[in-house]
């Protein structure tokens, strides 16, 4: 027969003495976690490890020194067993029970009288999860998963409501209106205001609602990063405003897993330029659809590959939207240089060959070159092109002319952080040759510099680099 459930309780322990025995880091956990609550910390041990002595010299706990003694509960409210003796355990456990003492007996459940729980907090909002002492792993990893999915604007909104309870109560005493006026709340602009740090907006529109003033449904625009393909690169921040989306517009190179993780009933819009398309008139509907959706009170997520405001044109996006005063917010997003360089054992800086990294996109706005070559030319420094695949023979020809050595070490990153990646390594002479040989198509990107050279040495993630000695004998072979 499996135990009777637990009964959860959130307990005031301000002001109230709260026993730990135990001097080791188990202890020091515990009072760590009880020290916030304002109670009145004793632990009692033969020892303290580092730690807890400093708290005591402090004066942050009390102390007491020497071996158990079940007169140490006088006046305890609560008390934690955290020693590795399991008969001092039994003993604290037995003195708790006859003083009628809440007990706690780490990893213990069979001797506890009450549990801790693994707990998410936002302010004044707390989220406690207990698995009753049977599988304390489980319930650190709902906690885990929690914690991703409650941001910090949680406690803010709590803190918003707390201070117009009363004010809400007197208005509205009626409890079914009560949970409308909650549901419009909830589902309305605030939260979106208190995440950007707009608290007296968020205040005024607050009271406006509780005061049944007509507010237009407001709509708003997130611009999101999605990284360059692998899901586990999305911010915390990205995944909570993909699952309050109701409109996504994405980039056509978005990875199908991170779309996967957005909200289900959504609409989805692929809005991606196609390679030789009219991408003037392509951009004119992506702003066309933002303001079209934000202006029907939607939430839309322009979802866009790597860093909206890296070679994205996320800042031309914003222009418009803020031109016609709708609200919207920015999430970063991992640009691929810094994670297919990551994923390829590349670090972009390194203290022997690289000072400075350098970003560049050979897509201008009218569509010359007007790149410092002799700028990028120089050594000790890294360049990582953002580019298709086209015009690597140009990219070559011009570095070396302007004294970039032949003999410089590149790394072509095809499909960066997904499951598909591949890496070519080679010298900037061979640099379109290796390219072509090996098929090498978009997405990609070129890193130019010595750094490249660590990919041989340093690759963790998919099959392993494609080196120029096989490519040359694959030319010699093919000739």
């Amino acid at each position: 027969m499996s135990a009777p459930p637990l009964f959860p309780l959130f307990t005031k322990l301000a002001g109230r003495a709260v026993l730990v025995v135990g001097g080791g880091a188990v202890a020091r956990r515990k009072v760590q976690s009880l020290l916030p609550t304002g109670a009145r910390v004793w632990v009692g041990a033969v020892q303290l490890e580092p730690q807890l002595a400093q708290w005591a010299t402090e004066g942050r706990i009390k102390s007491v020194l020497g071996e158990f003694d079940p007169a140490w509960l006088d006046g305890a409210w609560l008390v934690v067993a955290a020693t590795d003796d399991a008969a001092v355990n039994q003993a604290v456990a037995d003195a708790a029970e006859a003083r009628r003492i809440w007990a706690n007996v780490v990893d213990d459940a069979e001797l506890s009288t009450v549990h801790l729980p693994a707990r998410v907090e936002r302010g004044p909002v707390q989220v406690a999860i207990s698995s009753g002492g049977g599988a304390p792993m489980l319930a650190r990893h709902l906690r885990e998963q929690l914690e991703r999915q409650l941001d910090e604007s949680v406690g803010a909104l709590a803190e918003l409501l707390i201070h117009a309870r009363a004010r809400i109560r007197s208005r509205l005493p009626d409890l079914p209106a009560r949970r409308r006026f909650f549901d419009r709340v909830l589902q309305g602009p605030i939260p979106g205001l208190l995440r950007r740090g707009e608290h007296a907006r968020a205040q005024r529109e607050l009271i406006a609602a509780l005061e049944h003033r007509h507010v237009p449904e407001h709509g708003s625009v997130a611009l999101v990063g999605a990284g360059p393909g692998d899901p586990g690169l999305l911010t915390l921040r990205a995944l909570r405003v993909l699952n309050e989306a109701d409109v996504i517009l994405h980039d056509r190179l978005v990875s199908a897993d991170v779309l996967a993780l957005a909200r289900r009933d959504a609409e989805f819009i692929e809005v991606g330029k196609q390679v030789g398309g009219d991408h003037h008139a392509t951009q004119e509907r992506i702003h066309r659809l933002l303001l079209e959706h934000a202006r029907r009170g939607k939430r839309v997520v322009r979802l866009k590959g790597g860093d909206p405001f890296v070679f994205g044109r996320g800042g031309e996006e914003l222009e418009v939207v803020r031109e016609h005063g709708i609200d919207f917010e920015v999430v970063p997003g991992i640009t691929a240089a810094i994670a297919c360089g990551a994923y390829a054992g590349i670090p972009l800086t390194h203290r022997e060959h690289a000072q400075s990294v350098r970003f560049i996109t050979a897509h201008t706005q009218d569509g010359n070159d007007a790149f410092d070559w002799v700028a990028l030319a120089q050594g000790k420094q890294t360049l990582a092109f953002y580019m298709g695949v086209s015009g690597l023979g140009h990219i070559r020809d011009r570095l070396i002319a302007h004294g970039r050595a032949p003999s410089t070490p590149f790394a072509i990153i095809e499909n960066g952080t997904r499951p598909e990646q591949r890496v070519v390594l080679g010298t900037l002479a061979d640099l379109p040759e290796l390219a072509r040989f090996h098929s090498v198509g978009a997405p990609a990107l070129l890193v130019i510099g010595e750094v490249a050279a660590l990919a041989t040495t340093l690759h963790w993630f998919g099959s392993e680099p494609l080196t120029g000695a096989g490519a040359a004998f694959g030319f010699a072979h093919a000739a």
